[in-house]
């Protein structure tokens, strides 16, 4: 498959959390023509650890699109060593957050430059194009959007929850700290209000804690309802399971039936069609049920070429819905 196979007109925004979503990226970053997709990137998840500014999500699609990601584990750098996690352990630091010795250069970057006063969007736009990234990541805000996770163990920040406890307490309700007061970046705005946008695009990340930390900046989440182009999502369920992370857990801890329609009902006003895999088939009435057009292909991507060949699909459906 080439990318002059599976192209539009203009331009194509993905909402994306990490891993997940940065399959379904490097799918439409392949497939579409060089600056065409904007990748709009949950930042709740960022935190400053040993002094250092560290943007997982983001990180994850700068290293999946340029090529540099460790694909088996689908984060992280490819090819890292470990030296100063080792001498950390050895001096008695907290070791529970992994930073190999690759990945340490970028965050030591990026704090640097942060305390020079320069903003997170400026710097990944240029780490984008030291690395030859075809697309634009840009960081759902400049301002900080801090997910904190109310559990049965407390209060979490979201690191604490996902990496040290292993998203193993029971959780009752997310909040996003500063998110009212944070406004996207000029490129996202800009992206957004381009007259050649084909196509809004949802990354079958986790609804709740990477995609509703974006749209809990007030303009991002009033331009999806607002947007007059097709607004698709991709399901992260397949067969009631998720395929990385906590969402199905997440979903039965909130009181949510762990199927296709609480994603579609999550997502209603927002989206005017959803993804869903083979396997869930027998849900697709239920979804249209509540006035979203629901379709059925391969989600789950294994390959380069599941990932290119969901992210044509993905095209081609939200094309199908311009048309209707």
């Amino acid at each position: 498959m080439t990318s002059t196979n599976h192209t539009t007109a203009g331009g194509v925004i993905l909402f994306s959390g990490g891993v997940g979503g940065a399959k379904l990226a490097l799918g439409l970053d392949r497939i579409l023509p060089a600056g065409a997709l904007t990748i709009i990137a949950n930042i709740g998840d960022d935190f400053r650890h040993m002094g250092l500014a560290i943007s997982p999500d983001i990180d994850t699609l700068v290293y999946t699109l340029a090529g540099l990601v460790d694909t088996d584990k689908g984060w992280g750098r490819a090819e890292e060593s470990w030296n100063f996690m080792a001498e950390l352990r050895r001096l008695g630091g907290e070791t529970w957050f992994q930073l190999g010795d690759r990945d340490l250069a970028t965050h030591v970057e990026r704090s640097r430059r942060l305390e020079a006063g320069e903003t997170l969007a400026t710097i990944t736009r240029e780490t984008c194009q030291r690395l030859g990234i075809r697309s634009r990541i840009v960081p759902a805000s400049d301002k900080r959007v801090q997910t904190r996770v109310v559990t049965e163990a407390g209060v979490l920040a979201f690191q604490d929850y996902f990496v040290r406890r292993r998203a193993e307490p029971v959780v009752s309700e997310l909040r996003f700290i500063g998110a009212s007061e944070a406004t996207p970046p000029v490129t996202a705005v800009a992206a957004l209000r381009d007259p050649a946008l084909q196509a809004l695009v949802i990354a079958p990340s986790n609804p709740w804690l990477s995609i509703d930390p974006i749209l809990s900046v007030p303009a991002l989440r009033t331009a999806l309802e607002q947007a007059n182009v097709p607004r698709i999502a991709v399901s992260p369920l397949v067969d009631g399971e998720a395929i990385k992370g906590p969402t199905a857990k997440l979903m039965a801890e909130l009181g949510l039936p762990v199927n296709q329609a609480s994603i579609a009902r999550h997502y209603r006003g927002l989206i005017d069609g959803l993804i869903l895999d083979h396997a869930d088939s027998a849900e697709v009435e239920a979804v249209e049920a509540l006035g979203i057009r629901a379709t059925t292909t391969a989600t789950v991507m294994r390959s380069l070429e599941d990932r290119q060949a969901l992210a044509a699909f993905a095209l081609e459906f939200a094309a199908s819905l311009r048309r209707s």
